[in-house]
């Protein structure tokens, strides 16, 4: 079994005072990286430093709202500033604002997606300059959603946000090779907050906090556990182990890890000269549209009671 050494490495994880962002940077320290912790609340964001330090592992916090240049610049330059370098960038800052479609503001939309979306770009960007400038490549951990994988009702913002993240993480991966920096997106599944608004798993929350273990067919069967079962997945993305991961988007969550495929054609038809409306509608039902995909995160299977 090969062993996950960070040690001498220097990590930056966005919206890390709490929640799954807290799992990743005590994940990333517990294997000997220097953590750089980011939070919007000072108070919050200081905690998590205590904690991390109270763990034996190195951290400082940089207090910022993630989404413009200059916050990007910031959190880069206190790794440096503190620790001389950058290897590993973790982009999970985020909000919510879900409304439906017709109900949803300009305002939800544009705070969603400048939180998610842009800030992760905004990161991602400043943390590359650093990264093909030490020349010794890097890692960067895009946080997704199953939302961006399939779409869920009332989350067109942080849908479309999560979307666009998976893409740019197969776009960088590309462009970011031959600097030897790793892209990937990670697609968490875990008792937060956020989940415990979902009322099939509210109590089970409730009984996590409570102490007690949650059952196997919600670790197995729905990839559903704690923030700390995800975080394994971040130190291994930044370790030498998975120099040859790039491009990939990896759900983990409870006792299941997979790999989500990237969007592709899955069946076809064609006609000779090309197609009118017609000729669709006479060939859909029978060709293309035999094989129509379903929208939305499945619902979870709970046994029968």
């Amino acid at each position: 079994m090969p062993s996950i050494d960070l040690s001498g490495k220097v990590a930056v994880v966005t919206g890390s005072g709490r929640g799954l962002g807290l799992a990743y940077a005590h994940a990333l320290a517990a294997h000997g990286a220097s953590v750089v912790v980011n939070d919007v609340d000072e108070a919050v964001a200081e905690a998590a430093v205590k904690s991390l330090v109270e763990a034996g592992g190195t951290a400082v916090a940089e207090v910022v709202p993630v989404g413009t240049s200059e916050a990007a610049e910031r959190l880069v330059g206190r790794a440096v500033e503190e620790f001389g370098r950058l290897d590993v960038l973790v982009t999970n800052a985020g909000i919510l604002r879900d409304k439906v479609l017709w109900k949803m503001t300009d305002e939800d939309f544009d705070a969603v997606l400048t939180t998610h979306l842009k800030g992760t770009f905004t990161c991602a960007r400043a943390a590359a300059v650093r990264m093909r400038e030490q020349g010794e490549g890097g890692s960067l951990i895009l946080v997704g959603s199953p939302a961006g994988q399939r779409g869920n009702f009332g989350q067109t913002n942080y849908a479309a946000a999560k979307a666009g993240i998976a893409a740019m993480a197969r776009t960088w991966a590309m462009e970011l090779g031959r600097a030897n920096i790793t892209v990937n997106a990670i697609v968490p599944v875990a008792a937060t907050a956020m989940t415990e608004t979902i009322p099939a798993f509210a109590p089970y929350v409730e009984a996590l906090r409570g102490g007690e273990a949650l059952p196997d067919f919600l670790r197995k069967g729905e990839g559903f556990g704690t923030p700390e079962d995800c975080a394994a997945l971040v130190p291994f993305l930044a370790s030498e182990a998975a120099r040859g991961v790039t491009g990939q988007a990896i759900g983990i969550g409870g006792d299941k890890v997979a790999l989500w495929s990237h969007p592709q054609e899955i069946k076809a038809a064609y006609a000779d000269g090309g197609w009118t409306p017609e000729t669709l509608a006479d060939a859909w039902p029978t060709s293309v549209g035999a094989e129509l995909q379903t929208v939305g995160i499945p619902a979870p299977k709970f046994p029968e009671a």
